[in-house]
C-alpha cells in the first residue's frame, strides 16, 4: 500500500484545511483558529489558487490528492485501477522545497512494486501540461479526435481507452512547472526552472519523491516524453541515473533531440531532413508521381534521394555553387510544382504547407489535415492543433473534477508561455542537443534501451531527422518505429494500436534483461535511500489560507502550440 497520505474519498477539504493551518500556526495573526467551512463532496476540494506567471510562487503547500477506484472496460474485460491527482513537492538536494508538482497517477492496486513498472509520461513545449499523452495515447481515458478528418463533433467524448498500457506499467503523468496546475514555491519563481538544466532537475527531484513517497524504489522505471520531452528525457535520464535512479527504458515521442539540425527552429540549417516528410505528406494527398499506396516503400524511396541526391545539391545551392537540375524529380516526390524548387531548393516547412494545396493551410503537427485559409481552423496557423485544442482543455477539466474528483477553481493551463522566458542553452551551447546526454545516460547503464516513435506525416519534427539524429547514439540499443499520423501519431487509431504492439514487445524485451542483471547494487542503494526519513505528507512554507488569494483567471493555452520554437529574441541572442 502507497505510504502517501491521499486524500480518499472520505476526505474533505475541511481536513485538507486544518493541515494547512496547523502548518501555518493557524489562519494568521494571534486570534482564534476560524472554522473551515465544510464539504460533503467525495474527493479534494484544493483550494489553492495557483498561476502560470514567469515570476509566481506559492508561499507554501501541504502535499495532498484525491485518489479513486475507478474501472476500465475494453476487449471484453473490466478492470479495477486506483487513479490519484494531486501534488508532491519537489524537494532539491540539501532539502529545500523547489515546487509543488501537479501529476495524475493510474496505477494497479495490490501489484508487488518490485516487479511491477512504472513509466512516467510528460510531453514538451516547453510549457506544455501532459494532456495530449493522459489523454490521447494509452492512458485508460481517452479521447476519440477522429484524426485526421475535421468532422468529428466538437467537444471530442471521451471513452475508456482499449489501447490502455495498464496491462504492463503503472502511468505517472507529470506536468511541469507553470503548467497544469504545478507551481514554484518560494523564494524559487516559475522561471526558476524554465531552463533546459533547471527543468530536468526538477523532473528528477519530483520522481524521486514519487518513488520514495510510493514505496516503488525497487520497480522498473521508465521515462516517455513527447516532443520536447525527448530532449528533457535524454538529460533527465543522466540526471537520475547519476544519483541512482537506474532506469530500464526509455520512450521518446516525436523527439526533438537536436535544435541545431532542426531547420524549423533554426533557418540557418538545411531542410533537408524534411524531404522525406515532405514526399510522405504529398502521397497522402495523392499529389506524387506516380501515386502511392505503400507509405514506408515510397518513405524508403524518399530517404534514399534525400541522403545521396537532395543533401549534397542543397549544400552546393548554400555555397552558390552550381546545382543539378532535379526539380522535376523533387516535384514528383512532393508533389510540390517544379518552379517552386526552381524558386528555392531549400524549402521550410512552413512554406511547404501553405504551397502544396492552393489555398489550403496543412497542419504542422499533422500534414494530412488541412483547412482552406482564412477558415476558423486554419486562423491560428496550424489546423492539426487548432482541431483539438480546446476539446483537450475541456476534456482534462472534465476528467479530473467529474472523475478522478480533484477540484480547483485555477485554471489547468495546458500551455504556457514559458517557451518565451526560456533558456534553451546546454552544455556549453546556445541551443540544445542533448544526443551526447543519451549517449551518457546508455553508458550509466548496460541494460538500458530506447523506443522511437515518429509520425511519417509530422512536419514539425520529420521522422528522417530523428533517424538521423538517434544514429550518433548506439544504434544497438535504440529502436525506431515509424507510423501513419502527424507528432500525436497515436491519435491515429490504426496507429495506436501498432504502437501498443511495439510498446509491449519493448516492455517484455527490456523486462527480460532487467531479469538477467545483477541488481545487487542497485538494491543495496535502494536500502540506504530507505533508511532516510520519509515524511508520508511533506509540507513547505505558509500555505494559502483560503480567500486570501485572488483567482488568476488565466488562459488554458497562452501561445500558440509550436513545439519545437525558439522564439525570434532568443534566435538573435545567439
Amino acid at each position: 500500500m502507497s505510504r502517501l497520505a491521499v486524500m480518499r474519498a472520505t476526505t474533505t477539504s475541511a481536513l485538507l484545511l486544518s493541515l494547512v493551518l496547523a502548518a501555518c500556526g493557524g489562519g494568521g495573526g494571534g486570534g482564534a483558529t476560524p472554522t473551515p467551512p465544510v464539504d460533503n463532496q467525495p474527493g479534494l476540494t484544493d483550494t489553492t489558487v495557483y498561476s502560470s506567471a514567469a515570476d509566481a510562487s506559492l508561499s507554501g503547500v501541504v502535499e495532498a490528492a484525491a485518489a479513486s477506484t475507478q474501472t476500465l472496460t475494453a476487449n471484453g474485460q473490466t478492470i479495477s485501477y486506483t487513479a490519484t491527482a494531486g501534488h508532491l513537492i519537489a524537494r532539491d538536494a540539501t532539502g529545500a522545497a523547489e515546487a509543488s508538482m501537479f501529476y495524475v497517477a493510474y496505477t494497479q492496486p495490490g501489484a508487488d512494486p518490485a516487479t511491477r513498472p512504472v513509466t512516467f509520461f510528460y510531453n514538451g513545449g516547453p510549457g506544455s501540461a501532459s494532456v495530449w499523452l493522459q489523454l490521447g495515447s494509452f492512458g485508460p481515458r481517452r479521447l476519440m479526435t477522429g484524426v485526421p478528418d475535421t468532422t468529428a463533433a466538437r467537444p471530442f467524448p471521451m471513452i475508456d481507452n482499449a489501447e490502455h498500457l495498464l496491462g504492463q506499467t503503472d502511468l505517472v503523468f507529470i506536468n511541469a512547472v507553470g503548467c497544469g496546475y504545478s507551481e514554484a514555491i518560494a523564494p524559487f519563481t516559475n522561471r526558476s526552472f524554465w531552463s533546459v538544466d533547471g527543468d530536468a532537475a526538477l523532473f528528477r527531484d519530483f520522481i524521486q519523491r514519487y518513488l520514495a513517497v510510493n514505496s516503488r524504489a525497487a520497480s522498473p522505471k521508465y521515462l516517455y516524453g513527447e516532443s520536447y520531452g525527448g530532449p528533457r528525457t535524454a538529460v533527465l535520464a543522466r540526471r537520475l541515473q547519476e544519483v541512482g535512479v537506474m532506469l530500464d527504458g526509455l520512450v521518446l515521442q516525436s523527439p526533438a533531440m537536436d535544435y541545431n539540425s532542426n531547420c524549423g527552429i533554426t533557418s540557418a540549417q538545411g531542410c533537408g531532413g524534411y524531404l522525406p516528410s515532405f514526399a510522405t505528406v504529398g502521397a497522402f494527398h495523392r499529389l506524387t508521381q506516380p501515386v502511392t499506396t505503400d507509405l514506408a516503400a515510397w518513405a524508403a524511396q524518399a530517404r534514399v534521394y534525400a541522403d545521396q541526391v537532395y543533401a549534397p545539391a542543397l549544400q552546393a545551392w548554400f555555397a552558390q555553387m552550381p546545382t543539378p537540375t532535379i526539380w522535376q524529380p523533387l516535384a514528383d516526390l512532393t508533389g510540390l510544382p517544379a518552379a517552386r524548387w526552381q524558386n528555392s531548393l531549400n524549402v521550410s516547412a512552413d512554406d511547404f504547407r501553405i504551397w502544396l494545396i492552393s489555398g489550403q493551410q496543412l497542419g504542422r503537427y499533422d500534414g494530412r489535415m488541412k483547412a482552406a485559409l482564412g477558415s476558423a481552423l486554419a486562423a491560428d496557423g496550424d489546423v492539426s492543433s487548432t482541431w483539438i485544442n480546446d476539446s483537450f482543455a475541456t476534456g482534462i477539466a472534465t476528467h479530473l473534477r467529474d472523475q478522478l474528483g480533484y477540484r480547483n477553481n485555477s485554471t489547468y493551463v495546458v500551455l504556457s508561455d514559458a517557451i518565451n522566458f526560456w533558456d534553451f542553452s546546454h552544455a556549453g551551447r546556445p541551443l540544445l542537443d542533448t544526443l551526447p546526454d543519451l549517449a551518457t545516460a546508455l553508458a550509466q547503464n548496460p541494460r538500458l534501451r530506447v523506443l522511437a516513435f515518429s509520425g511519417y506525416h509530422d512536419l514539425a519534427t520529420p521522422f528522417h531527422l530523428t533517424e538521423t539524429d538517434l544514429a550518433r547514439v548506439d544504434a544497438t540499443r535504440v529502436k525506431i518505429r515509424n507510423y501513419a499520423g502527424g507528432h500525436m501519431s497515436y491519435l491515429t487509431d490504426e496507429t495506436r494500436v501498432a504502437q501498443l504492439a511495439d510498446l509491449k514487445a519493448f516492455y517484455a524485451n527490456t523486462l527480460a534483461l532487467r531479469a538477467a542483471a545483477d541488481l545487487r547494487p542497485e538494491r543495496r542503494a535502494q536500502q540506504a535511500r530507505a533508511a532516510a526519513l520519509i515524511p508520508a505528507v511533506d509540507r513547505a512554507g505558509t500555505p494559502q489560507v483560503p480567500g486570501s488569494v485572488a483567482p488568476t483567471n488565466e488562459k488554458a493555452f497562452q501561445v500558440p502550440l509550436r513545439d519545437p520554437w525558439v522564439p525570434p529574441q532568443t534566435m538573435r541572442a545567439r
